[in-house]
């Protein structure tokens, strides 16, 4: 039984190793509190500012891309009204060139009736001045065979002629009023 009060207890450890386990543990508890622990925090600080980082880059660039967005259908809307006012400006110049062609072919209309009005006026002019010399001719021929005489002489045959032309004219001017 000696024998085994003089063996140590399993359970219970030796004292000495438990002092130099407690020294053990305390150099160790330093050495992570003065190096490993600020390297974790540094690290945990430094992914920190960088999640917050990424986060604020991504806020600024949904920021700007609501701008550009922003920017764009202004842009858009810009676009559309020039191309409504090109589209009213090409309507209105349409509109100005349809006008001027028909006032140019009305001016013409005109000028070509105002033509045809001037030839036929010279045209009735010429008719009239043949139709009297054929007119007087036949008048004094109609007239020898009623005077009996001759009407040869130029001056009395002109005389009968516009005499008879005259009042031709006079007869004729009533009836045509």
């Amino acid at each position: 039984m000696l024998a085994a009060e003089t063996q140590p207890n399993p359970v219970l450890p030796n004292p000495a190793e438990i002092i130099i386990g407690l020294i053990a543990f305390f150099i160790l508890l330093y050495i992570i509190t003065k190096k490993v622990v600020p390297r974790f925090e540094a690290l945990y600080a430094e992914r920190s500012a960088k999640i917050e980082g990424g986060i604020e880059k991504a806020e600024q660039a949904q920021a700007e891309a609501q701008r550009a967005l922003e920017q764009y259908r202004a842009q858009l809307a810009e676009a559309r009204a020039e191309a409504a006012r090109i589209r009213d400006d090409a309507r209105l110049e349409g509109v100005q060139i349809v006008d001027e062609m028909r006032a140019q072919a009305q001016a013409e209309s005109e000028r070509i009736v105002a033509q045809g009005q001037a030839q036929l006026d010279a045209q009735r002019a010429q008719i009239v001045a043949e139709l009297r010399g054929d007119l007087g001719r036949m008048a004094v021929t109609l007239a020898e065979r009623v005077v009996g005489e001759s009407l040869e002489d130029e001056t009395r045959k002109r005389g009968t002629v516009d005499r008879f032309l005259n009042e031709l004219d006079a007869v004729s001017a009533p009836a045509g009023k």
